[in-house]
């Protein structure tokens, strides 16, 4: 993936980033620690649908924001503000990057990413590979996951306020160790989404013609 979409994929940026790691590990949960992942888990299934404003800040302290629609199950789409001239969406099993300026559309395969924590229908934390730990911190409740299956070191962090539980933000490690924030405001639960706004996106054919 290139370092450009790096810095813009809130998500995505330590997709397949797992290659060659040791033996897979598995979460041992307290009484506790799986009260607190049934709770987000019920919270996570709840929504169907959600729509809220986000800003993300990359590792070099750039920050950008725009629109974040989800709908359940597997559609995702962050509608970055200019100047930023990317549109990410993800349905049918896929995700397409589309970058305006350059004109590309890059697809990468759902199943090889994180999302499922947010786009499942039927979610169970407890159970899920992908997830490495939960902990309370400063009024937080805080799930760590991994991108991968066949890595051992978290390197999603999903943040929950409390004691009102609602998703407010989640960071992202890259491979170079750089940290992604993007963190939520102003969300919806419920909202109702025009299914256009899941359109797989397509390159701008006059700018290909311009080209030729």
């Amino acid at each position: 993936m290139r370092r450009s979409h790096l810095l813009i994929l809130p998500v995505l940026v330590v997709l397949l980033s797992g290659a060659g790691q040791p033996a897979i590990l598995r979460a041992i949960y307290t009484d506790q620690q799986k009260a607190d992942l049934d709770k987000v888990s019920a919270y996570l299934n709840a929504i169907h649908s959600l729509k809220a404003d986000f800003v993300q800040i990359g590792p070099d302290g750039s920050a950008a924001q725009g629109e974040l629609d989800i709908q359940k199950p597997g559609q995702i789409r962050f509608a970055f503000q200019p100047p930023s001239p990317v549109r990410i969406v993800a349905t049918d099993g896929n995700i397409y990057v589309k970058n305006s300026r350059l004109n590309t559309v890059d697809r990468y395969s759902l199943s090889d990413t994180p999302l499922g924590i947010l786009l499942n229908e039927n979610i169970d934390l407890k159970t899920n590979r992908s997830v490495l730990g939960v902990f309370e911190q400063s009024g937080v409740l805080i799930v760590q996951a991994r991108s991968a299956l066949n890595q051992n070191r978290s390197n999603i962090t999903l943040e929950f306020s409390l004691p009102g539980l609602e998703l407010r933000q989640w960071i992202v490690k890259d491979n170079q160790g750089g940290n992604t924030t993007v963190a939520l405001g102003n969300m919806q639960i419920g909202a109702h989404l025009d299914p256009s706004v899941f359109a797989v996106p397509a390159k701008d054919p006059k700018v290909a013609q311009s080209k030729n």
